[in-house]
């Protein structure tokens, strides 16, 4: 089954922004204003975008309410994050999205944002876009770009360079997954990931290596990995130790805990918290190419 594709975008579309995790100032987030005005695109801010309330974005009561403003608002077509951080979980039951479902938009953005890539294309076959945030327009050139090509309709298939633990073959299906942390967090909750059939894409930041062999575990034994028709490994950026070393690497013990099974694997896939953020669509069918001498990735589906 396809899922429904959100319209692209075109010159003077309207873009709204929302901050539904993590608090941002005005200063952070001038550059990507200017930045997607000079796309021909118009900009709205969630009316709460700046409001603070400790780490946070505001309240949840605000996030919550800026955030059904961009779902409700007919003149939004896409929704992309201000920024990640912790946040969106809190807000998530209580959104309504009778509006959305019927009018769908792209909601944009990555790591806290894997709440809003699981639940929607779950509960209501609507694409969303795995991407580079506003925060992140600076940090590299080539990922913003593509975004902007991403947004208005121009798929990109993906050629890498392997990797030395790149585990070969063909595998197509359902893109889903994002960020490792948020997807552990998710389990049993009615936004926990269906990966059956499916391509999963997995990254993360700042996490000690233990902790990803335990999120790893979890996915195992919920029975998340043992029918995937693909893997893919974006960034595992910053990745902390004990004083007594767990041993491996986070791209080890992934590999580890797919060792009996025979899919494809794709390590240092160029999207997450590293340097490179490409889009992905999340809910589109995808194929993963995994050879000794590269690696291909094609959006099957034209959207």
């Amino acid at each position: 089954m396809n899922l429904t594709s959100p319209p692209f975008l075109k010159s003077g579309d309207c873009i709204g922004i929302v901050a539904p995790a993590r608090k941002i100032s005005a200063k952070e987030l001038n550059p990507a204003i200017k930045q997607l005005e000079s796309w021909g695109l118009n900009i709205k801010l969630g009316k709460n975008i700046y409001a603070i309330n400790n780490q946070f974005a505001g309240t949840d009561s605000q996030r919550l309410a800026d955030m059904q403003q961009m779902l409700d608002d007919p003149d939004v077509k896409v929704i992309i994050s201000a920024r990640g951080g912790y946040g969106s979980v809190r807000i998530i039951d209580d959104l309504d999205f009778s509006f959305f479902r019927h009018h769908p938009k792209w909601i944009a953005g990555f790591s806290d944002i894997t709440v809003f890539h699981n639940h929607i294309p779950k509960h209501y076959d609507i694409q969303t876009l795995h991407c580079t945030m506003a925060f992140n327009f600076d940090k590299d050139k080539e990922s913003t770009e593509l975004l902007r090509e991403a947004l208005f309709g121009v798929l990109k298939d993906y050629s890498i360079a392997p990797q030395p633990l790149n585990r070969k073959g063909t595998g197509s299906g359902m893109l889903c997954g994002g960020n490792l942390s948020m997807l552990y967090a998710l389990a049993a909750t009615p936004s926990d990931i269906d990966t059956f059939g499916k391509i999963l894409f997995l990254e993360d930041l700042d996490e000690y290596l233990y902790h990803i062999d335990r999120m790893m575990m979890q996915l195992k034994r919920a029975g998340k990995l043992a029918n995937l028709a693909g893997l893919v490994t974006g960034s595992f950026s910053e990745m902390k130790d004990n004083t007594i070393p767990f041993g491996k690497t986070a791209e080890e013990i992934i590999l580890d805990s797919v060792k009996e099974y025979d899919f494809p694997v794709c390590f240092g896939f160029p999207a997450g918290h590293g340097q490179k953020n490409f889009p992905l669509y999340i809910g589109n069918t995808v194929e993963l190419d995994v050879n000794t001498d590269k690696v291909i990735f094609k959006n099957l589906n034209p959207l």
